[in-house]
């Protein structure tokens, strides 16, 4: 008999030319002309968890999975959990609340005609699941997700819920409840400090991020992203601190994941959940 994971890991499936800090750089509008490049990272990714026969859930965005459903046909035969990251990686605030039932219904549309099951997962982009956009809870209750995990208890300038549960909890809603995993964040002079992945992942010292999760005492949620696994992909003008956000230590994440699969036990959110 397998033993239960220790901690969930994920991936949230986009391109680099996706992501918050380069934003300025690639508007929406002009994401279909720019190369992809997510087979360099999803292929290092999936050929290391089979390494370690390891189990990982798969946030997907509804605009990835439309373009590339083999990819997400792949993730679910390996036996991975295939899971939400909304529709375009818009911020939930500017989704809006008359937004967010299309944002998702989009997302799963997309998933489910690749060949996955319906998602009952959810995390949205960079974290902006706030108070601010609680909100999102009830339509994630209404569509039948059974959890969520777009919550990081940490203070930042873009997101984070810095007073909310760290650990795993249920959220009641007037339409349901949602269980919620927030990223990991480990509790030190009286604050939460991110340890759950990407850029932290790449910033902390391999060993102190692996005491940090050894010492969590509870199961946490790990992040990463594909172009993390990519450090040859093209260095693009943006803000100094922006851009040393996303650049930092890429060529660390590749042995940092390879220590962390050797030093834990890890599977998909819903087998930590046991949802």
């Amino acid at each position: 008999m397998s033993l239960k994971p220790q901690h969930a890991l994920s991936f949230d499936v986009e391109e680099y030319f996706h992501v918050a800090n380069l934003r300025e750089r690639f508007p929406m509008e002009t994401w279909e002309g720019v190369s992809s490049r997510l087979d360099v990272g999803m292929d290092r990714i999936l050929e290391t968890l089979k390494r370690h026969d390891a189990r990982a859930t798969f946030f997907f965005l509804g605009w990835v999975a439309e373009r590339r459903p083999d990819l997400v046909r792949r993730c679910h035969e390996l036996g991975h959990e295939v899971a939400s990251h909304g529709y375009d990686h818009r911020f939930l605030w500017e989704v809006g609340r008359d937004g967010i039932e299309d944002h998702l219904a989009r997302a799963e549309e997309a998933i489910m005609a690749a060949g996955a099951p319906r998602p009952v997962g959810f995390r949205a982009s960079t974290f902006t699941l706030t108070d601010e956009t609680f909100w999102a809870m009830e339509a994630l209750a209404a569509r039948g997700y059974l959890y969520d995990s777009s919550i990081h208890p940490v203070r930042h300038p873009v997101y984070g819920m810095p007073n909310f549960e760290p650990g795993i909890s249920v959220v009641e809603t007037p339409a349901g409840p949602v269980t919620e995993f927030p990223v990991a964040t480990f509790r030190c002079f009286g604050r939460n400090w991110p340890v759950g992945g990407g850029g932290y992942f790449r910033l902390l010292p391999g060993r102190l991020h692996r005491a940090a999760l050894a010492r969590l005492g509870r199961p946490g949620a790990l992040y990463l992203h594909p172009w993390e696994f990519d450090p040859e992909q093209p260095r693009v003008p943006a803000p100094l601190m922006k851009a040393w956000r996303h650049y930092l230590n890429l060529d660390r994440s590749q042995p940092r994941l390879e220590k962390l699969l050797a030093t834990f036990r890890f599977g998909t959110m819903r087998e930590v959940l046991g949802v």
